[in-house]
């Protein structure tokens, strides 16, 4: 494995709050002439039926009025089947609940509840659920226009 691990524990990162003030606060500085604009729990965007992967918007553009960050929960269901892929932005995971597999670069591995994953622009990614439950897994994508079924036009 490359000096950059692809985890790091829930030991390490003491709440997984810290994580998303860092990325907001970095965000509101890189966009600090833009409002805030706060979405309520009925105004999120969700995908549209149950499926492999279903997901909430959390922060994007239309609430951050910028593309600095995209924030959503992903719920990678039993069902779901990864193919490799490359996002040019910075790709970040935190898992709530279940079992996310984790393959960076041809380096696999099982993140759990409270531990970290973290991918670079141009790294190879697959994603899978390891286990009988789905992973439901907080990603930041930084700058927030990466992934393409959560795009705000």
């Amino acid at each position: 494995m490359s000096a950059r691990k692809a985890w790091v524990s829930s030991h390490t990162l003491h709440r997984h709050g810290l994580l998303v003030a860092l990325c907001l606060v970095s965000s509101f500085v890189l966009a600090q002439e833009v409002a805030y604009q706060p979405v309520t729990r009925e105004e999120l965007r969700v995908s549209q039926q149950a499926g492999p992967l279903e997901w909430k918007v959390l922060v994007d553009a239309v609430n951050l009025g910028g593309t600095e960050t995209r924030i959503a929960e992903l719920t990678f269901n039993t069902s779901y089947v990864g193919e490799p892929h490359t996002h040019d932005a910075i790709e970040i995971f935190y898992v709530l609940s279940g079992r996310f597999g984790h393959n960076v670069n041809g380096v696999p591995a099982v993140l759990e509840a409270g531990e970290i994953g973290i991918c670079r622009p141009g790294d190879t990614i697959i994603h899978s659920v390891e286990g009988d439950e789905p992973a439901v897994v907080l990603t930041i994508w930084l700058p927030g226009g990466a992934f393409a079924p959560l795009h705000v036009p």
